[in-house]
């Protein structure tokens, strides 16, 4: 490889909720020609929590409850309530009341509960896109491609390939720039005073359907000049082009100083040539713009600038085309792209797609091509370095691509001249690295056995609904999501409370299994319905009194006999073993008779409908 040159070195140098389908219907308890009835939990719950009792469990089941169908205002409400109470709960708590919060717009409320959702989770500190990381996912995107020299390589400077003829994306022809070959010693006439070679111009060459490249010919016309004229771009219709060239004003209008700057010029072919050379309005003689590309609907123009608004060293801008061919204001495409280094070398595939190269991202070594998805006038997903081969420890840049084949310029240490084209087949497209696979079962926590027909639904960080997707019959889902991004998975199912967890950016695989809990019950002669609601009741010693904690689970029993008034029920009471049996039997019967009073007095509930009595210690 010859010594990296300084005209290289100019030219890299431009170098709201959204509300689930309320269908979670919890059925009624109605009386049923087999005699079942049911229980419905959440609404149990409800009606001891407006009774005005509540406990830990309660504020905690409806704030799950409301949370699971995207109500998020009572979400917050009884998450509130159950934070009053304990801290001790489940780390995902934490979570699911910040994103309550910032569902109702209560956003700095929301950012301290996601704080300390991040010191329980273990979070803080913690950088999903560190080095490390990144250079693993630099090694996923690589080995992508297969990457070749071409036979149009010089021992100057060739770089730059463009598709041209691109009307039926059938490309015949390629344009790229070339000094042509190092000079002799005694045809040094008209050579770049700086880089001792030939003036860059644009070349074109046919390109057969195999790919091979035949004999380079200069572009016919106006465009090559005794300036260097580089990266060109073409209208489908291959009658417009775009390229570069270095500051053609004249001297006099640029001032005293020296330096030569790079605009981009607008060309039309006519009868076979190129001409009405364009000076274009993003353009100024106090700064560069170079390597123009266009979007597949050629009514954008992205290029490269180190105008006033640039970020860094030399950032990619997008100007509008109108109708009429003016230009509209340039518009820096974001920190996102663009660095406080060098960008260049825009590139827009058929699928709006950028492809740019940059010292300033994360890569291997000098100048990396990237990708990222454009959206509209912004960009969606995540930045991804696209990985070796076509990037090196060197530079690597002018990258193009259709039809999964395209050409990309190097520097590298096995080039022919300073900068060479190398084509290259994609044998892996590259969308693949931007996605990421959601997978798991969902089950019944008591039977192990697998949900059909859950739902798995799946959030961003503002709790808007990104996809949903339903098990099958063995309780599997599977779906796709942007890698880049963090979201939250949750599963639902009718009659049972639902889950959810955290799911990080930056995972390539994302396996989430959840054990849902029933909490609609079917319920006939002899269950236990203090079992099915986890209702203990607790006495103080050698007394019958009921105690405040036990009237928040009598309030339970009272909450299903009005909702399932054909329903009876048997109250059985006992003891501890403290006392000697006859004494323990009446305690437990006087328990048993004040449990029932309770219930009869303060659920206003028939007294046939209750029976019982003590059995002594347990």
């Amino acid at each position: 490889m010859k010594t990296k040159l300084k005209y290289t070195i100019l030219l890299l140098l431009m170098g709201t909720v959204v509300s689930f389908a309320q269908g979670r219907k919890l059925k009624k308890a109605v009386a049923s020609f087999n005699n079942y009835s049911y229980i419905d939990a959440t609404t149990i719950y409800l009606k001891v929590a407006e009774s005005g009792f509540t406990s830990k469990e309660i504020s905690r089941n409806l704030g799950d409850a409301y949370y699971f169908n995207a109500n998020y205002t009572e979400a917050a409400k009884w998450y509130q309530d159950l934070f009053i109470q304990t801290d001790s709960v489940r780390n995902i708590y934490y979570l699911r009341y910040s994103q309550s919060l910032k569902a109702v717009g209560l956003d700095e409320e929301s950012v301290l509960w996601f704080d300390k959702y991040a010191i329980k989770a273990e979070l803080k500190g913690q950088d999903f896109e560190n080095a490390e990381d990144y250079l693993q996912i630099i090694d996923e995107s690589s080995n992508r491609y297969k990457i070749h020299p071409v036979t149009i390589n010089t021992d100057g400077i060739d770089f730059g390939a463009a598709f041209k003829n691109k009307e039926t994306y059938t490309y015949t022809k390629i344009v790229f720039a070339s000094t042509g070959a190092t000079p002799s010693k005694t045809n040094r006439k008209k050579l770049d005073p700086w880089t001792e070679l030939n003036y860059l111009d644009l070349y074109e060459v046919t390109m057969d359907e195999e790919g091979m490249l035949g004999q380079p010919v200069k572009l016919e016309g106006d465009v090559n000049s005794e300036h260097h004229e580089t990266s060109a771009v073409f209208t489908k219709d291959g009658k417009t082009m775009y390229f570069t060239r270095n500051n053609s004003s004249p001297r006099a209008k640029r001032g005293k100083a020296e330096t030569e700057y790079l605009k981009i010029y607008r060309a039309h072919l006519v009868n076979g040539e190129w001409i009405d050379i364009e000076d274009l309005s993003i353009n100024g003689d106090n700064y560069s713009t170079a390597h123009p590309a266009l979007n597949a609907e050629e009514d954008k123009l992205y290029f490269v600038s180190d105008m006033p608004q640039t970020l860094g060293e030399s950032d990619i801008f997008m100007a509008t085309i109108n109708k009429d061919g003016s230009l509209g204001k340039p518009i820096n495409l974001g920190k996102k792209v663009n660095t406080k280094g060098r960008e260049s070398f825009p590139f827009i595939s058929k699928d709006n797609e950028l492809y740019f190269s940059s010292e300033g991202h994360y890569g291997l070594g000098g100048y990396d091509v990237f990708y990222v998805q454009l959206k509209g006038s912004g960009y969606t997903g995540g930045l991804y370095n696209i990985g070796k081969p076509i990037n090196s420890a060197y530079d690597d840049f002018a990258f193009v691509i259709h039809n999964h084949k395209g050409f990309v310029s190097s520097n590298r240490e096995e080039g022919q001249g300073y900068d060479d084209v190398y084509g290259f087949v994609e044998t892996k497209d590259i969308k693949e690295i931007t996605m990421s696979t959601v997978f798991g079962k969902v089950s019944d926590k008591d039977t192990q056995q697998p949900l059909a027909n859950a739902t798995i639904s799946i959030l961003d960080s503002n709790t808007k609904l990104v996809t949903t997707v339903i098990t099958d019959g063995n309780g599997n889902y599977t779906t796709v999501v942007d890698r880049s991004k963090g979201y939250i998975i949750k599963a639902t199912k009718q009659e049972y409370a639902g889950d959810d967890v955290l799911s990080e950016k930056n995972l390539k695989e994302r396996e989430y299994n959840f054990e849902l809990e029933r909490n609609v019950f079917e319920v006939a002669a002899g269950d236990d319905i203090a079992k099915i609601l986890e209702i203990i009741i607790y006495f103080d010693l050698d007394k019958a009194a009921i105690r405040p904690d036990a009237q928040v689970e009598l309030q339970k029993i009272i909450a299903v006999l009005q909702e399932n008034p054909q329903l009876k029920i048997n109250v059985k009471s006992h003891t501890d073993s403290r006392a000697n049996d006859a004494y323990n039997m009446s305690l437990s019967n006087r328990r048993n008779t004040a449990t029932i009073n309770y219930i009869v007095s303060k659920g206003g509930i028939d007294a046939n409908r209750l029976s019982g009595k003590g059995y002594g210690e347990t």
